[in-house]
């Protein structure tokens, strides 16, 4: 090698050191920053500010709408960090973009379909977060229960142990109790703020529980004993359900598996021959045939998620 050769080398390599260093030491000045602003913000020095909102003028045409209201409802309940505005206005870009990179690779034809697919997998996906948070929140329930035991069996007010059962448990089940104690200090009644957490995050286990406290909180009694009993029957439902999801796990597989298998057929017909896809959707008989086709797929992943969908 020549000397230009390794000094090349060298300055390359002492470039890319210094990258990292770089990189390394702005990260953990982000780091050091954040975790002062959020110590300063706890002790009242300083007001933290929220994330600023995207897109108001749209978010505050579609709150006004019965579908924004409903979207609004939902997007509150899976607890994300976005606005009505926000999630329109992504949906619409990703359906867009969904629209064109399906119609380049295949035909504009299935672009249309995976529009209207991904139309429908956008309402999927805020159900799904919905039944995740629900989940997470009966999985805390035993905890939850056994919380609010300890502290009613030390003498503290019902409204009291929730307020320190928000404090001690983690989200989903502490942001979602927070938001009753919140409501219960502005004056709102113990059965309305309960109502609404059922609402939000139905699901028997919360329903049994919500109703022995209003029960207890109505007409007294032994609030203790029955905290307790509950708790070991959310247990034993908590072990009940995992070893019903890991027993139908893959079930559920299969049932995204095949339209993914769907779509590994046409992809092979079109590398088969170029164009075959959109000579196949250029007539009528073939679109119908796509569109049936496509039924069939969203009719068998519904049926195998109907049929593997077991209540306890």
């Amino acid at each position: 090698m020549t000397d230009l050769t390794l000094l090349t080398i060298g300055v390359t390599l002492l470039a890319c050191l210094t990258a990292v260093i770089g990189v390394h030491v702005y990260t953990s000045g982000k780091a050091h920053e954040q975790a002062l602003l959020e110590r300063m913000s706890q002790t009242g020095q300083l007001a933290l500010p929220g994330r600023r909102r995207r897109f108001a003028g749209v978010d505050r045409r579609l709150r006004r709408t019965t579908l924004g209201k409903r979207i609004e409802r939902k997007i509150t309940t899976t607890g994300l960090d976005l606005t009505v505005g926000e999630y329109v206005v992504y949906v619409i870009a990703a359906l867009l973009a969904l629209y064109f990179i399906v119609g380049s690779v295949f035909a504009p034809f299935f672009g249309l379909i995976a529009a209207v697919i991904g139309l429908w997998g956008a309402n999927a996906f805020l159900n799904w977060q919905v039944l995740k948070r629900t989940e997470g929140f009966i999985n805390q329930l035993p905890e939850l229960t056994r919380v609010l035991a300890n502290a009613t069996q030390a003498g503290l007010a019902l409204r009291t142990a929730i307020a320190m059962a928000a404090e001690e448990l983690d989200d989903p089940a502490g942001e979602e109790l927070k938001r009753v104690a919140d409501q219960l200090a502005v004056g709102r009644s113990l059965d309305d703020a309960l109502g609404d957490l059922v609402e939000r995050l139905p699901s028997r286990e919360l329903t049994v529980l919500v109703t022995t406290l209003i029960l207890s909180n109505r007409a007294g009694g032994t609030i203790v004993s029955s905290l307790r009993n509950l708790t070991e029957t959310l247990e034993e439902r908590k072990e009940t359900r995992r070893e019903v999801s890991t027993l139908l796990s893959q079930v559920k597989v299969t049932a995204v598996m095949v339209p993914v298998l769907g779509l590994g057929f046409l992809m092979l017909i079109n590398s088969m021959r170029a164009g075959a896809l959109d000579d196949m959707t250029g007539a009528f008989a073939g679109k119908v045939a796509v569109i049936i086709s496509a039924g069939l797929y969203a009719l068998g992943f519904f049926l195998i998620n109907r049929l593997t969908r077991v209540r306890i």
